[in-house]
């Protein structure tokens, strides 16, 4: 077959998909456009950064003049942002695109960890605007993404996901439905507490191993497929543990402290003691003290260490 036809069979085939519109390009959100293109979805996005940007053309993406061109293009929007004040600004953005009539609602699939008065005040700014937006946070890391390891906890309107669930398992098989709105990001929540907690128990492991003289190579090979001690999470983070290597980084320590925060605040809501959550978050907080805020939140287990008086690879910590 010549490129020429294989370029018409690939414009017919994503011709009969809807156009995914992507605001946010970072780690995950630029992970899921390069996802969608490949497997044949008609991409437009946009990010405030120029690099951002340019990684979506590349890989065959339309690059947008600004998050309300998107929304004024796209069938469907996923976001992906890292801040609240970033969901309040793209939310106004989607809200002013204009709509043609007699389109059925455009749904906004917001996919990112955030607190519950975020996602709540976002969902009524696009509601009033004629949006039905569902909230689907991801557990799982860009890397993840290639082994279909994600989970898309997915809430709201069970007809908006019942419209959207094809285009999520283009990223995994794992998209459970929640019910209400918001109960996607309390799932996270309980997610990302229990993560925050094994990297932390992974890294005292590893470094308990230095320090009885153990190869912790070999603690990872026994444990890490142990249907009883292992998890993905160790098999991800005691890897880089074990070299001592942090960049690049999954998730950076100075984002998931967003995460922890969030969490916290949850808990607290909600009267809910949370005792090993709380003494973990020292850790993170340590790690940013001693400059591995860019790192992977692997690092943790650099702070374990020089408490336990190891030498660190320095070189290696930090990007």
């Amino acid at each position: 077959m010549t490129a020429a036809k294989k370029s018409t069979r690939a414009a017919a085939h994503s011709a009969k998909k809807p156009l995914i519109g992507v605001i946010g390009l970072g780690i995950m959100g630029g992970t899921m456009a390069e996802e969608m293109l490949r497997q044949g979805y008609p991409v437009c996005g946009y990010d405030l950064d120029a690099k951002a940007r340019a990684r979506l053309k590349k890989a065959g993406g339309q690059v947008m003049a600004d998050n309300t061109a998107v929304a004024a293009h796209a069938e469907v929007v996923i976001v992906s942002v890292a801040s609240a004040k970033a969901l309040a600004d793209v939310s106004q953005a989607i809200a002013a695109a204009p709509r043609k009539r007699g389109r059925k609602p455009q749904v906004v699939v917001e996919t990112s960890t955030l607190t519950l008065d975020d996602k709540n005040q976002s969902e009524q700014v696009l509601r009033r605007a004629g949006r039905v937006v569902l909230d689907c946070p991801i557990s799982g890391t860009a890397v993840r993404l290639k082994e279909r390891a994600w989970t898309i906890y997915a809430s709201g309107e069970r007809a908006a996901y019942d419209q959207v669930l094809a285009i999520l398992r283009a990223f995994t098989d794992q998209v459970p439905y929640l019910g209400e709105f918001g109960n996607g990001t309390k799932m996270k929540f309980a997610a990302n507490h229990l993560v925050a907690i094994y990297n932390v128990a992974y890294a005292e492991s590893v470094t308990l191993a230095r320090k009885m003289g153990l190869d912790p190579a070999q603690v990872l090979e026994l444990f890490g497929q142990s249907p009883v001690l292992g998890t993905g999470v160790m098999r991800l983070r005691m890897a880089m543990m074990v070299r001592q290597e942090y960049t690049p980084p999954t998730m950076k320590v100075e984002v998931w402290q967003k995460d922890m925060e969030v969490i916290g605040q949850m808990a607290k809501s909600v009267d809910c003691p949370t005792p090993l959550f709380t003494t973990c978050a020292s850790v993170y907080t340590a790690a940013m003290a001693q400059g591995l805020g860019l790192s992977d939140t692997a690092s943790t287990a650099e702070v374990l260490g020089a408490m336990a008086g190891l030498a660190p690879k320095a070189s290696k910590n930090k990007p």
